[in-house]
């Protein structure tokens, strides 16, 4: 997982990965298939390592608070002490042979995921008046989104922590009112 999320995935070689495991390459092909298959592991673990995507929207108390908390949760997870610099979605983002496209499109997938899912919960309170009538709940929800993959972009290019919160506390300061 640490070499796909520093690296990538295409720029992450299967001797890598099995130097790393510890690992013979016919090891990897039993257990996983090939790289994808051991890939699509890496990301679900990614996926399950601290609070769930899923229960960060849907226990916030407000659409606003899920914003807010999927924001910090990525400003302190592209920080991490252990961990490499950024986002392992947005690390393997830039997938160009055709090859990997079933790869990219999953990445894909499960970051429009996210976004329905944020977009919903805008949705939710602006049919409760929570937030105004007016407000644009997809562009909201896309604009969280990008502001994720930014942070992940700045992490990787030194950004600390620090600066990734003060931009949460930007992006939070144009939500609507």
């Amino acid at each position: 997982m640490r070499l796909f999320w520093q690296y990538g995935y295409e720029a992450t070689s299967v001797a890598e990965l099995t130097q790393a495991m510890r690992i013979t390459p016919p090891s990897l092909y039993t257990a996983f298939g090939d790289k994808g298959g051991l890939f699509r592991a890496a990301v679900d673990r990614y996926l399950q390592g601290g609070k769930a995507v899923p229960e960060i929207i849907d226990s916030a108390p407000t659409a606003r608070d899920a914003a807010a908390n999927l924001l910090r949760a990525a400003a302190l997870g592209d920080t991490g002490d252990d961990t490499p610099a950024g986002c392992l979605l947005a690390s393997s983002l830039v997938i160009a042979s055709p090859a990997a496209a079933d790869i990219r499109e999953e990445l894909a997938t499960i970051r429009r995921d996210i976004e329905a899912r944020l977009r919903l919960r805008i949705e939710s309170d602006v049919a409760t008046g929570a937030l105004p009538p007016a407000t644009d709940a997809d562009a909201l929800a896309g604009h969280v989104l990008a502001v994720i993959q930014g942070m992940s972009t700045l992490a990787k290019d030194g950004a600390g922590r620090d600066k990734l919160l003060r931009i949460v506390d930007m992006a939070m300061a144009c939500w609507p009112a």
